[in-house]
């Protein structure tokens, strides 16, 4: 049983959209990812997602409305609801998810990460 620094972790990688998993906790990965620009709208069929703010302030778009997350909030997606993460500045997030979630959720492209890595 060791703390994590999540300053620490975040300083260690420098890349977007490009979860990095800091942690687990029962069938979870806690992840750290750095965020800027638009992602990809998508859904997950089975898993909900927990972003929570730790820099900047993220804008999660739904079909239906926006919300706007601030630094030291956090938000969960129901699995199933079609999103859109969108970050005007650099945007640090803690990701609590199963670990079987896929960052694109039903969507492959470039910007799928299929094999996580642990920092």
């Amino acid at each position: 049983m060791n703390t994590i620094n999540l300053a620490d972790k975040f300083s260690s990688f420098s890349d977007r959209w490009s979860p990095k998993i800091i942690g687990e906790l029962n069938d979870f990965y806690v992840k750290a990812a750095k965020l800027k620009g638009e992602f990809i709208w998508h859904h997950h069929e089975r898993e909900d997602e927990m972003f929570l703010v730790t820099k900047g302030t993220l804008l999660m778009k739904f079909r239906d409305r926006e919300a706007v997350v601030r630094e030291g909030e956090f938000i969960i997606v129901p699995h199933g609801v079609e999103h859109l993460p969108v970050a005007e500045e650099e945007v640090h997030v803690v990701l609590f998810e199963p670990k079987s979630t896929l960052n694109t959720g039903n969507v492959t492209n470039e910007r799928t990460v299929a094999r996580l890595q642990h920092i």
